[in-house]
């Protein structure tokens, strides 16, 4: 991005000056770092950061000047810079306060980073909206997960974004009979869910164990966003919506997944087209059908700093043999169900398996249903599932680092009946690791390329590989790392793959999400 300033706290910089005098720095990023102006954030506050800013006016962006440098996460290729103007921002802003419903008297809670698209979309929402903010570390959350709901306690917060993944961490870690202070979720009324796909399952149980406590159904918004809209794109009902939507005895659901946007309503969001074409055609596909989602809206960003083409690509798509506007194509997967006409993401174009039947599967459902046959014994979000060759690999992180080759052996076949049971897949390879080996995003998301191109340059800490044929019976198990494509033949496939996963690397053509 070429910055010319940094502001930051007056530790961070110390650490920085510190990093610049070692020896063995490195010295295109040193380099960079001492052409940097750094601002600490106390001369900031106390207006003291230069003598000239006191004569100076400033009127602010103008609606088409960037005003924001926003990474993707990376969940599906390497993070890619988006241009974010003054105007699409502007336009987020108010779309997403008006689908929330947000408003001076409104409290958020919020642990997601400020570095997050949505940590600064609910910063700006807020003093949009007049509201109050109180914010808390990831880290903190993660360390003690009933933080989150105490402090909505607290505050008697109304508003609250969380990604998926939270339900069932705090479920399960959440301490809610083991704390000392009550517990009061009556004043929330949007408890937003981000990062796709949002699971009915989780939902429901949280519902169940919360609704003890005040916790309304009715204040579920399972939400959808994108880098490239800016953040926020819809949300699948309101709270206040007068049809009902937001008070169903049972959620609409599809494929065990919840909507997160209902296309029935022409003013459901403020300007905002969302459409699901073919993804090969550019022709729009019939309710019922799966394609890929495109969004238009004024909130659309400019494209990628530095990348002409994927921007001409991804940000200048066009339904084929028809005058239409510009839509973003997010790679992201959806159908739309039912006389509502929800939208349900279910997957990422990048990230489909294609089995050898010829039908497609998310690896979403075979990391789920993975999951569920040893929920004691494997990190719940933390597996990562792709195909090798036509073989269907599963690496899934242990809570702890097993060394009974029994138990962990039991648990690759455990894994594999599940998934078949469940999917009716055929999965090749189980592959048992650490914890903290399956890649993720800053938000995170897993990201599969990374895991996969792991796992073919024999960078995984394994416990156990356990190597299937197609009655289920072992290949090949083995302990510890890099047992993959031993032989000529094993490195002809490494080599195969390695180049794919390469060409993936260098073109990213599909985006990340929130």
């Amino acid at each position: 991005t070429k910055p010319k300033a940094a502001i930051a706290h007056h530790d961070y910089i110390t650490k920085v000056q510190q990093y610049l005098s070692l020896p063995s720095k490195d010295k295109k990023l040193a380099q960079m770092l001492q052409n940097l102006k750094w601002v600490p954030t106390e001369d900031v506050k106390h207006k003291n950061a230069d003598s000239r800013l006191d004569s100076m006016s400033y009127d602010g962006c103008k609606p088409d000047e960037t005003y924001l440098i926003q990474y993707t996460s990376g969940a599906t290729g390497i993070p890619k810079p988006v241009i974010v103007t003054a105007g699409s921002a502007a336009h987020n802003v108010r779309t997403a306060r008006k689908a929330y419903d947000l408003h001076p008297n409104s409290v958020i809670v919020s642990w997601l980073p400020q570095y997050h698209d949505c940590g600064l979309m609910f910063l700006l929402l807020t003093i949009v909206s007049g509201a109050t903010c109180v914010l808390t570390s990831p880290a903190a959350f993660v360390n003690r997960p009933r933080l989150w709901i105490e402090l909505i306690t607290q505050f008697k917060a109304t508003c609250t974004p969380v990604p998926s993944f939270t339900l069932p961490l705090v479920v399960k870690r959440g301490g809610v009979e083991t704390g000392s202070s009550p517990i009061n979720l009556w004043s929330l009324r949007n408890l937003i869910i981000i990062n796709e796909p949002i699971y009915k399952a989780s939902v429901e149980e949280f519902l169940h164990v919360f609704k003890p406590f005040g916790l309304n159904r009715s204040s579920i918004s399972p939400s959808y966003g994108l880098a490239e809209n800016c953040t926020f794109v819809s949300t699948a009902w309101r709270n206040d919506d007068n049809s009902g939507n937001s008070c169903f005895p049972v959620f609409p659901s599809h494929n065990k997944l919840l909507p997160i946007a209902r296309l029935a309503s022409e003013e459901e969001e403020e300007d905002m087209d969302i459409i699901v074409v073919n993804e090969h055609t550019h022709e729009p596909v019939d309710d019922g059908i799966e394609g890929e989602i495109w969004v238009s809206s004024p909130s659309n960003a400019s494209g990628y700093l530095g990348h002409p083409f994927l921007t001409q690509d991804i940000f200048k798509g066009r339904l084929s043999n028809k005058v239409s506007r510009c839509f973003v194509r997010t790679g992201d997967i959806g159908i739309v169900k039912g006389e509502e006409r929800f939208l349900f993401v279910t997957g990422r174009c990048a990230e489909v398996i294609k089995l050898p039947n010829g039908q497609d599967i998310h690896p979403h459902y075979i990391e789920t249903a993975a999951y569920n046959s040893c929920p004691q014994f494997i990190r719940g979000g933390c597996l990562a599932a792709f195909d090798v060759s036509r073989m269907i690999v599963l690496v899934a992180e242990m809570q702890r680092s097993e060394k009974d080759n029994k138990i962990l052996r039991n648990i690759c076949e455990r894994i594999r009946e599940n998934v078949f049971e469940n999917e009716k897949v055929d999965v090749g390879m189980v592959v048992l690791v650490k914890s903290g080996s399956v890649p993720k995003t800053t938000s995170g998301k897993i990201k599969r390329w990374a895991a996969k191109h792991d796992f073919l340059g024999g960078k995984m800490n394994a416990l156990m590989e356990l190597k299937f044929d197609n009655n289920g019976g072992f290949l090949r198990s083995s302990n510890g790392r890099g047992s993959y494509g031993e032989g000529e033949e094993g490195r002809a496939v490494i080599a195969e793959e390695k180049e794919e996963v390469v060409y993936s690397l260098s073109s990213a053509p599909w985006l990340a999400r929130l």
